[in-house]
């Protein structure tokens, strides 16, 4: 049997009807040929071809949210799956399974637990995939580039991974936390994952994770043209830029473009003369806007969460202490003042 069940369009509160842009969806079967179509579909594959015992079943559970996709993967067998190329960057957490994973002909295996890259974007590799469940995430290499900060106005350099394996334990449970607080507090929240500026955040949180657990190749040290452009002018540039757009889901790449230098180079601008960061000051902003619509809002009507996911902040309570601590009140009390 094989269902599937896309619930990219509403979600229903009571009589109020809201349109989500994640999607969700279910794929269920026991027949190979399906189940070979439906994940060589999912991940964009090139030659895959699986193997396995007569009969086993997978239960394909997908969270979409555009530039990333989260998956609940299980399965009965024993499969066997080679994979001739795939081209976004898979990482990989066993949830219940064993895995063994080649790539360039080096073997790997992995337990309960272990986290993962898939392999080498445009690479082919091999699996073996035991009775269990695995959790995915795949992001969008365009998604990596961007939090990785390219140089506005000259070629992108794609970023590579040196190693697939992360680079210590304790980075293999920074993936797994941050993994598992954007599953369940961003997409798992229907107020929070319909809004733009909320998973435009989730996204970058997960690419910066990646980067930051996996040895890569992308550089963040600031070069001298990153040092001459640090100016005031790229300053004010920038926060004109931020104040024109916060409303909207911008990144630092965004801004850097804006501003006509790199994001090295505002990363040191607000450094040098704000003693802040890029990302801070566009929060600050925004938490600025929030304040501005808790002072104006109908407490009968509004809620602060509702406000808060509005305005890109992902968690309640931390939007709470740090309103408190701006404002010197919570903002429940600005709302029903």
């Amino acid at each position: 049997m094989t269902t599937s069940a896309p619930l990219s369009g509403q979600i229903r509160q009571g009589d109020d009807v809201r349109h989500s842009p994640i999607v969700s969806h279910h794929f269920r079967s026991r027949q190979p040929d399906l189940i070979h179509h439906y994940l060589s579909e999912a991940y964009g594959t090139q030659g895959m071809r699986i193997r396995g015992n007569a009969g086993y079943r997978l239960s394909h559970r997908r969270l979409n949210a555009g530039a990333f996709r989260m998956d609940r993967v299980a399965q009965s067998g024993d499969l066997r799956i080679d994979v001739e190329q795939i081209d976004s960057v898979v990482v990989c957490q066993s949830a219940s399974s064993m895995v063994n994973r080649v790539v360039d002909g080096e073997p790997h295996s992995f337990r309960p637990g272990d986290v993962f890259l898939n392999a080498h974007p445009g690479h082919p590799y091999r699996l073996r995939w035991r009775c269990g469940e695995v959790l995915l995430v795949q992001l969008d290499t365009g998604l990596l580039r961007q939090v990785a900060f390219p140089v506005p106005g000259r070629r992108p350099v794609p970023v590579r991974f040196t190693d697939l394996q992360p680079a210590s334990p304790v980075l293999a449970e920074h993936w797994r936390s941050t993994a598992r607080y954007v599953r369940h507090a961003v997409l798992g929240n229907p107020e929070a994952s319909r809004h733009p500026l909320v998973l435009g955040t989730a996204a970058r949180i997960l690419a910066a994770a990646a980067l930051a657990v996996f040895p890569n190749t992308a550089l963040t040290d600031p070069g001298r043209q990153d040092r001459r452009d640090a100016s005031a002018s790229t300053l004010r540039r920038a926060i004109a830029f931020m104040e024109e757009n916060a409303h909207r889901d911008i990144s630092p790449a965004d801004v850097a473009v804006a501003a006509a230098v790199s994001v090295r180079s505002l990363q040191l601008a607000f450094r040098r003369h704000l003693d802040s960061t890029p990302a801070a000051h566009l929060r600050r902003i925004r938490l600025e806007r929030a304040h501005q619509e808790l002072r104006m809002g109908d407490p009968r009507r509004e809620t602060v969460s509702r406000i808060a996911t509005r305005w890109g902040f992902l968690s309640h309570s931390r939007f709470t202490a740090h309103y408190r601590s701006v404002f010197g009140i919570p903002p429940s009390r600005t709302l029903h003042g």
